[in-house]
């Protein structure tokens, strides 16, 4: 196998062995704490700009398949592994999971000790960073990582949203069973959306457009959808100022459900702003609180900003759902327009189906404001 190198930008150097494309990439390093579901989180195009680490040690064993893909490619920049499994089993695969990214063009490293990583992105937070097959010298790779690009500032969105509208049908071998009779239609904005988003949303009668991010509040009125839904994406969300002016046209006069970075926009289009977390929340155990009712939501998450709740105006909002391992705002909905948000992500792939019930209530929603 090729050698192969990360570098962080605080110059920490891991060398290993290659498992994916030969060549560069460059992006933020972080962790993902799930046991499960790497081909979901690689195809995740929330991951645009990171590299991702994996914290559980071995990585690869059941392969890749062709019905757990999240979007239309890997949208993530590299892969960091303690091992990869080189034989991999399982009824659905297809492939191995290194054949996967190198048709895919994403580097992948093993070997590293991803422990010690993942404990120093928790004290520092998360970095810049290079994987490299193709140079070796530290000091070099390490000016490169310095030159490259954050996340901070950066239209991500761009570069995963689908450049054309499109009719949402779940493949009949998909897992979910789809009702014969649609009521509902709804516009999904795609500023990186999740197929199994897709999926759910199918699944409880809703006929689904997905329109490019960049999509007019006019064009979407003129659809006349009985709902609209903020996707998920990768990065900052400030600079996203045509989805979120978007948005702000939208308010009050459809009924709208936000995930993951459409919570972000959210929050923007009230006049609130948001902040970058350290480390940002990557996995599928965190713990959630739904204020109304006690219970606690196990769920899956990957973001790397925040809405700073202070920032809205706290007549207008109600807070529903509060992250119990650093008291951030998962969740909050609007008191005067039909609107709400989650911060994590209720459709899980992977993850627990805690959250699922959100869904029926943007469905509920609908009918109250038809």
């Amino acid at each position: 196998m090729t050698k192969a190198i990360l570098v962080l930008e605080d110059g920490t150097v891991f060398q290993g062995l290659s498992f994916g494309a030969e060549g560069e990439c460059f992006g933020e390093v972080v962790f993902n704490t799930s046991m499960t579901g790497y081909q979901e989180i690689i195809t995740d195009p929330s991951y645009k700009g990171q590299i991702v680490t994996m914290t559980y040690p071995e990585i690869g064993n059941y392969g890749v398949n062709l019905e757990d893909k999240e979007s239309r490619k890997v949208f993530l920049e590299g892969l960091v592994v303690k091992e990869y499994s080189k034989i991999y089993s399982n009824w659905r695969a297809r492939e191995s999971l290194s054949d996967y990214l190198k048709q895919n063009n994403v580097p992948a490293i093993e070997g590293v000790d991803t422990r010690k990583l993942t404990k120093l992105l928790r004290t520092k937070g998360a970095m810049k960073a290079i994987i490299s097959t193709i140079q070796f010298e530290p000091k070099e790779i390490l000016k490169k990582v310095k030159e490259s690009p954050g996340l901070i500032g950066r239209d991500l969105v761009r570069e995963v949203t689908n450049p054309e509208t499109y009719e949402w049908h779940t493949r009949h071998q998909d897992w979910i069973t789809t009702p014969a009779v649609k009521k509902y239609k709804v516009i999904a904005i795609d500023c990186g959306v999740k197929y199994n988003i897709l999926r759910l949303l199918e699944n409880i009668g809703c006929e689904v457009t997905v329109v490019p991010a960049r999509t007019p509040a006019a064009t979407i009125l003129a659809m006349n959808p009985d709902g609209v839904f903020l996707s998920n994406g990768p990065g900052d969300p400030e600079p996203l100022t045509y989805v979120i002016e978007t948005v702000r046209q939208l308010l009050g006069k459809k009924p709208i459900f936000g995930i993951c970075l459409g919570h972000q926009i959210l929050g923007l289009a009230l006049g609130g702003k948001t902040y970058k977390l350290k480390f940002g929340h990557h996995g599928a155990n965190h713990p959630v609180k739904h204020l109304a009712t006690g219970k606690v939501e196990i769920t899956a998450q990957n973001h790397g900003f925040c809405v700073d709740i202070n920032s809205l105006n706290k007549e207008d909002i109600e807070i529903t759902h509060t992250n119990l391992n650093d008291q951030t705002n998962e969740g909050f909905r609007h008191n005067k327009y039909p609107a709400f948000c989650v911060q994590y992500h209720p459709e899980s792939s992977p993850g627990p189906h805690d959250s699922r019930y959100l869904f029926d209530e943007f469905l509920k929603l609908m009918e109250q404001f038809k």
